[in-house]
């Protein structure tokens, strides 16, 4: 079969021959890829920045995708800790990390979605006790992901979404997602009473937003959960500690090991129903998987999303 090959961290995937896979486990089977978005996580895993990353070459990278079963039935799968990921014509699934889905269903927009509409789903269902009524503010919401985090917290209840980035120009866009203000990384003493901060960036711009947003709060006592899901501004950020003297602060994170994937898996029927029916708004452009090394480096809006 055909599928993208990672020899090393430093390596562009390349597009070419591979041997064809075989189920071994109990609830595998080998199944045909029909479309894998290409996300932050994949090329992370790939290039040895996620702490999920092994190490372990050849890899064929692809953490999720639509395929389709022996039976012919579709589903969506999430695969782990394994190196013949969905870039490829077939993989291996473990058929207990998968959701079937309907036949009619679009399998680009779900491979785009799944993944970065997981991250703030996730997140507001089992990280936090989120209740309908209460208010978020998104760091990063000019990103993909951050756009889908103002769409899913408006759809848990949320009261009030203030979105955060730096991308001005994608303000009005986010506004029609949900948004009921946005605001500039440096403008954070506007979101000061939020409940929530679903976090994208960390680094820098969530070092500097705690403190303005803290000292701004009317009630110091109310507490504020900030939850830590993305690392796009920097691994490390260098929180100041008054921020955790000087407000009813906690600082979590959301992500492979913080949230079991029991639970990852439990959520994904509803948010795979929530995609299908249309409920968010997806960017997604299809890419054939021969051009994977032309496209590995592209900077776009749109999640980029492999077929064969």
């Amino acid at each position: 079969m055909r599928a993208a090959v990672i020899t090393s961290f430093d390596a562009p995937p390349v597009y070419g021959e591979h041997p064809d896979p075989v189920a071994t486990g109990e609830h595998d089977m080998v199944v045909e890829v029909l479309a894998a978005g290409l996300h932050h996580l994949t090329r992370a895993k790939a290039n040895g920045t996620h702490y999920s990353a092994t190490g372990d070459f050849p890899l064929v990278p692809g953490v999720d995708g639509v395929v389709r079963d022996g039976a012919g039935r579709l589903r969506y799968a999430v695969l782990d800790d394994t190196n013949l990921g969905t870039f490829a014509e077939r993989t291996v699934i473990d058929a207990r990390r998968s959701v079937l889905l309907s036949d009619d269903i679009d399998p680009v927009r779900v491979a785009a979605a799944m993944n970065p509409g997981m991250a703030s789903w996730v997140a507001l269902r089992r990280r936090v006790a989120f209740r309908e009524g209460q208010s978020v503010l998104v760091l990063g919401a000019t990103g993909s992901a951050g756009g889908m985090a103002v769409q899913i917290a408006k759809r848990f209840g949320a009261a009030r979404v203030v979105a955060a980035g730096r991308d001005t120009t994608r303000f009005k866009a986010l506004g029609a997602l949900g948004a009921d203000r946005t605001i500039t990384l440096d403008e954070a003493g506007a979101a000061a009473d939020v409940d929530v901060v679903l976090d994208f960036l960390w680094g820098e711009p969530a070092a500097g937003a705690m403190l303005p947003m803290l000292t701004a709060r009317a009630d110091r006592s109310a507490p504020l959960t900030w939850i830590q899901i993305g690392s796009m501004a920097g691994a490390t950020a260098p929180v100041p500690s008054a921020a955790l003297r000087a407000a009813r602060l906690r600082i979590l994170g959301s992500g492979i090991g913080s949230v079991p994937p029991r639970d990852f898996i439990a959520e994904l029927p509803e948010l795979a129903d929530a995609v299908t029916e249309g409920a968010l708004d997806v960017h997604a452009r299809a890419v054939p998987m021969a051009e994977i090394a032309r496209a590995w480096t592209e900077r776009t809006r749109e999640r980029l999303v492999f077929v064969p």
